[in-house]
Parts: structure tokens; C-alpha cells; sequence
């Protein structure tokens, strides 16, 4: 499931990705002028700075901070924000992500590629067929429920999330159909709605189910929304076109975030996970207020009371995921404990554990073990 970082490293991978992306931005920046649509957007770019750090950091995407610039800062349509997202997660997670894979850390690859395949079959449906008819309303609301509660769970599970050691094994196979649903699920529901989200998904399933250290859960997260970002441009590039307004703040946003997502993910290595997580959860629910009380005339008194009870329904889907991990860590820990006391038993008996160290019995020790684990 995952896989010890090895002790060689190739930095240089990174670096040369940096030439080459610096070297088109500056083309289209200076080569086809547009520097003045550069200067005029430098309010995203300083927003960005910490969007970026967040990004390489933590399991919120750039987007969690520039959605809410944009559209509750800027007054923005919710479906600019959508995109812009998509755009400037597309570079910083990606440099984020070739940063991780170049320094070789330790990722959970099997869920990894089960949310990849999901999410390629599912953003674009989702982008289709239900992003359309999602109000831009409702998408800001969406937004700041799915963060804030979000927000919440660290704010009160932050010191066993950041506790975990390593990560319960299960069988490959199970991660990968999980990984599976999770990114059919959240590429089609939120992802393709908001521009974020999935890497909140994916590594909620990895602490919370499988109970994995952060430095797994979030460089895991940090690689599926680069992948899903991408994604996401392509396939609006493709069909209906990005937003007005993206391309602009995109080449505002661009340069600061393709330094600040893998700086993020290196400076969190040194000052430690949970301080981030804990300033970020607080943004988390500071949005959500800052939308309700934005939208308030909009949404009504029974529109904001909604809006709180969705949260407290996520953090019950939360809370239910958290438990079901329990159960598993727990099964798991039954199986090796039999395994170990059957090798056990086969080391005592002087024989392998393909041959049968109860004669008088007549079970072999794979058939103790069968019934053990049944």
C-alpha cells in the first residue's frame, strides 16, 4: 500500500520543471504583453502566496483560499472561482507534486490510483451533466460547508489525526476500490462543482479509515488534486470554455504558487503539520461565517440554519468513517496477531507452515489459520 522513501533523491526533476514553466509564463507574459493584466490582478497573486503554502501543506487545495477571495473578497461569479481553482491548482499542485515525487516520499499509491481512475471517469461527468445546473449560489454554500466542517473535525480530532504513526494495512486491493468510489464520488459531486475537494476526501479516508500519518495522508492529497486540476482544465478547455476573468488572474497567480506549493510542503517538514492544520481549520469555519453572514439577506434565517446542519451532517459522515476505521484497524490486528501466533507455532514445531504441525488433528496450518480468521 505504501512504499518507504528510498534514500536517493532527484530534486533536479523539480528544478528542471521550474525552467520550463517560468519559461512559457514569460513568454506569454512578455513575449505576447500582457504584464499590465498581470499588474492589474496582484491582489490574487498576494491571496495566492498563502493559498499556495496551504496547498503544499495541508489537504486544502489553492483553491480554498482563492474561491473565497474571488467570490466573497472580489464579489466574483462562483463559477470564476470554480475555474480559477482548477487553473492555479493545475501548477501548484503539480509542482507540489513533482517537489513530493522528486524528494520521494511515502504515498498510500494503492488508493492513490483507485481515486485517479474514479476521478477520471468522474469529473468529467460531473462536469457535464451536474455542474451546469448547480446555482452559483448553492456553490458557494456547498463550498463553505464542505470546508467548514472539515475545519471542525481538526479542531477537535487535530491531536489523534496528528498522531498517527505509519498506516494500517489492508489488502491492496480493497484500497484501490475505495480509492475507486471516493474519486467517482467526489470528482462528479464536489470537485467538479467547486474546483476543490477531492484531496479532502482522499485524505479523510486515509486518516480516518486508515488511520495513516500525515505525511502519507497529505502528500497523497496533494498528488490527486493536481491530477484531478488538470483534469478539470482539459476538459473545460475542451468543452465549454474557462470562465472570463481565469486567464487573467491565472497569470497573476501562476508564478507565486508554482514556489509556494512545494515550499509549503518542505517548510511543513520543519515547523510540523498540526500548527498549519490548526490555522487553516480556523480559515475553514471563518469562511463559512463570512459566507453566511455575506448571504444572509439570500439565504434567510432558514437557509443559514440549513446551511449549519449540513455541516453537522458531514461531520456525522466524519464521525461514521472514523468508526468503521476503528473496526477495521481493529480486524486487522486480530489477523496478524493470528498469522504471528501461527508462524509462531510452525517455528516451534520445527516445520513450515505449509506442512501440518497438528497430526493428531488433521488440519494442516493454513486450514487453523482459515478458521482462525473466519
Amino acid at each position: 500500500m505504501t512504499i518507504q522513501a528510498p534514500r536517493k533523491k532527484f530534486i533536479w526533476v523539480w528544478l528542471l520543471w521550474l525552467v520550463g514553466f517560468y519559461s512559457v509564463w514569460a513568454f506569454l507574459v512578455f513575449g505576447l504583453g500582457q504584464w499590465e493584466a498581470v499588474t492589474e490582478h496582484w491582489p490574487i497573486a498576494l491571496a495566492m502566496a498563502l493559498g499556495s503554502y496551504a496547498a503544499g501543506s495541508t489537504p486544502m487545495g489553492g483553491g480554498t483560499i482563492g474561491f473565497p477571495v474571488l467570490v466573497l473578497l472580489f464579489d466574483m461569479p462562483a463559477t470564476l472561482g470554480r475555474d480559477f481553482s482548477f487553473a492555479v491548482q493545475a501548477i501548484g499542485m503539480t509542482s507540489a507534486s513533482i517537489f513530493i515525487l522528486a524528494r520521494r516520499q511515502p504515498l498510500a499509491w494503492s488508493m492513490l490510483f483507485g481515486a485517479m481512475f474514479g476521478a477520471l471517469i468522474g469529473t468529467p461527468l460531473g462536469i457535464f451533466f451536474i455542474a451546469p445546473y448547480v446555482p452559483g449560489l448553492l456553490i458557494k454554500v456547498v463550498f463553505a460547508v464542505i470546508w467548514a466542517s472539515f475545519g471542525i473535525l481538526h479542531l477537535y480530532r487535530i491531536r489523534e489525526i496528528a498522531g498517527h504513526s505509519g498506516m494500517t494495512e489492508f489488502d491492496e486491493h480493497w484500497d484501490f476500490r475505495v480509492g475507486v468510489m471516493l474519486g467517482l464520488c467526489a470528482g462528479a459531486s464536489v470537485a467538479s462543482v467547486t474546483g476543490v475537494g477531492i484531496d479532502m476526501v482522499i485524505y479523510s479516508a486515509l486518516v480516518l479509515l486508515c488511520r495513516a500519518d500525515l505525511k502519507i495522508a497529505i502528500p497523497t492529497s496533494v498528488v490527486i488534486m493536481a491530477f484531478t486540476s488538470v483534469l478539470g482544465v482539459v476538459v473545460k478547455n475542451l468543452s465549454t470554455g474557462m470562465q472570463p476573468g481565469v486567464y487573467e488572474n491565472w497569470l497573476a497567480a501562476a508564478p507565486i504558487v508554482a514556489l509556494g506549493a512545494p515550499l509549503g510542503a518542505y517548510i511543513v517538514d520543519l515547523i510540523g503539520r498540526k500548527p498549519t492544520l490548526l490555522f487553516v481549520a480556523v480559515l475553514c469555519v471563518g469562511q463559512f461565517i463570512w459566507t453566511c453572514s455575506v448571504e444572509r439577506h439570500t439565504l434567510g434565517v432558514a437557509g443559514v440554519l440549513m446551511a449549519v446542519g449540513a455541516v453537522g451532517v458531514c461531520l456525522y459522515g466524519f464521525e461514521r468513517l472514523r468508526a468503521w476505521g476503528a473496526v477495521l484497524v481493529g480486524e486487522a490486528k486480530e489477523k496478524q496477531a493470528a498469522k504471528t501466533r501461527l508462524a509462531y507455532l510452525a517455528e516451534m514445531s520445527g516445520q513450515s507452515l505449509s506442512q501440518n504441525p497438528y497430526p493428531s488433528q488433521g488440519r494442516t496450518v493454513k486450514q487453523v489459520e482459515a478458521a482462525d480468521l473466519s
